[in-house]
């Protein structure tokens, strides 16, 4: 059997999640709210790819407040107003699928929020022109030249945990069967992890011990507020001198385990545009399994992971515990319908799509005779 479809559960307070198969939609920004609430593009999307055949799909990032959304088209969840869109949208999208367990990634994007959407070329919106104030670790910028971040007080980062407690609180009532907290990508709690960004000189800067204090104390705090699956996306390395390493990241999801982290969301990056990134196939899977081995928590791989043969691989040297696709899910909406039909495997469709079918991948919706009148 192909491990790639076999069943994988995944432990929480709350009980254990059972999903059908090893493929993950990984979640991706789709900078398509407006003020934070979900639109018709959500719906579309959520219900295309609820359709994929992954035995798991992640909402985009999603910010805890409005200063701490990428752009100001991004998702948010801080309100009655957001949260009910976000419910409106889900419900809607979960009718037209299969049953398919779903996460969303909460986010706060620190100094590299207040930005652009990448087509209107990404870079810190000026304040006379939609921007805000962003806020950080340390009053250092993510590019030469840019504003300073406002340096976060003790008091605020209290406040920070409160709005994703608040925000984890909204996510469950919305029905989501987990939570990822963004810890990647240089964002916010990527940025307290990093000594690139977070040059602080109180408890919660300087040393390892004090870098991943905060993340850590936010982590606690959710994980009392949510009995739900709850893990952590994680840049493994900054790929730059002097950054964060794997072998911290692996020392981090260490000190998670004991607090309730079910699973952690390896990736890289983000921090700098001086990070270095050696791009290839599987490129991140080296992290994923540093991570594995040292922490023993459930660890989801992703980047460049495109083709089954080449994820099934990846299992088959228990380099990772599940697989996460991003962009490959974009240019083919039914990947996981591929892979079953490569692998053998079987997964769930709507009914609607079986003429689609050709004669090889019959066998994995079973004996599906479907005529035309």
């Amino acid at each position: 059997m192909s491990l790639l479809f076999s069943n994988y559960i995944l432990g929480s307070p709350r009980g254990p999640l059972t999903l059908s198969n090893r493929i993950v939609v990984a979640p991706m920004c789709q900078y398509s709210a407006v003020n934070g609430e979900a639109q018709d593009w959500h719906l579309m999307h959520w219900a295309n790819l609820l359709n994929s055949g992954a035995a798991l799909f992640i909402i985009e990032a999603t910010g805890v407040t409005p200063e701490g959304r990428i752009t100001p088209a991004c998702l948010g969840l801080w309100d009655d107003r957001t949260e009910l869109a976000l419910q409106d949208k889900l419900s809607r999208a979960r009718k037209l699928a299969p049953t398919t367990p779903v996460f969303i990634q909460l986010a706060h994007a620190g100094r590299k929020a207040s930005s652009a959407t990448p087509w209107a070329g990404g870079q810190l919106i000026p304040l006379d022109q939609g921007g805000w104030e962003t806020e950080a670790p340390s009053a250092i910028p993510q590019l030469e030249g840019e504003r300073l971040p406002h340096e976060l007080s003790k008091v605020e980062l209290q406040d920070l945990i409160q709005a994703f407690v608040v925000a984890a609180q909204r996510a469950d009532r919305v029905g989501v069967d987990g939570i990822e907290l963004h810890g990647a990508h240089g964002y916010l709690l990527h940025q307290f992890l990093s000594p690139i960004a977070n040059q602080r000189t109180d408890e919660y800067g300087g040393s390892f011990e004090n870098r991943i204090r905060f993340p850590l104390e936010l982590f606690k705090a959710v994980r009392a507020a949510y009995q739900g699956v709850l893990g952590i996306r994680i840049s493994a390395s900054d790929w730059i001198e002097g950054g964060w390493t794997p072998e911290e990241t692996a020392a981090f999801a260490t000190q998670l385990k004991p607090i309730g982290c079910d699973y952690v969301h390896i990736s890289s990056g983000g921090i700098s545009p001086k990070q270095k990134i050696a791009i290839g196939p599987g490129y991140q899977v080296p992290f994923a399994k540093i991570v594995k081995d040292q922490s023993g928590i459930p660890t989801m791989a992703v980047g460049l992971i495109t083709d089954p043969h080449q994820a099934e691989a990846i299992l088959e040297k228990g380099d990772a515990d599940l697989i996460a696709l991003a962009r490959a899910f974009l240019y083919k909406p039914r990947w996981g319908w591929e892979a079953a039909t490569a692998m053998g495997g079987i997964v769930a469709s709507n009914e609607r799509y079986w003429r689609c079918l050709p004669r090889e991948a019959q066998a994995i919706f079973g004996d599906v005779k479907v005529g035309q009148r």
